[in-house]
């Protein structure tokens, strides 16, 4: 079974920017391919949970992840961080292989 970790700050961020929306249930990950690693994160809401999705749950926020894109985000983290002025969701995955300079695209 495929695990995923949301971290506190993450969770605060998800119920914030659900509040502040006034719906949803979560925030949806899923990966494409992108950028000159191989593939990126893509971040959106989840307004409705499909039925193919695997929901995680922490800290009373909800991460949804589609099928396809299990496998290269098993055993992660999803951390919310400030660096800066620069605040984001940053993903701790264990699968990373390589990533570009930039860090917004990753092969596993």
């Amino acid at each position: 079974m495929a695990q995923l970790k949301i971290t506190p700050a993450a969770a605060s961020q998800i119920r914030q920017v659900l509040d502040e929306r006034g719906h949803g249930l979560g925030l949806r990950v899923s990966v494409k391919p992108s950028g000159c690693s191989g593939y990126s994160y893509v971040l959106d809401f989840a307004d409705e949970a499909a039925n193919e999705d695997v929901a995680f749950e922490e800290h009373g926020a909800k991460v949804y992840v589609a099928p396809d894109a299990l496998a290269m985000l098993d055993g992660s983290e999803v951390d919310y961080v400030s660096e800066g002025l620069n605040r984001f969701f940053r993903f701790n995955n264990p699968n990373v292989k390589d990533q570009c300079g930039c860090g917004e695209s990753f092969s596993v």
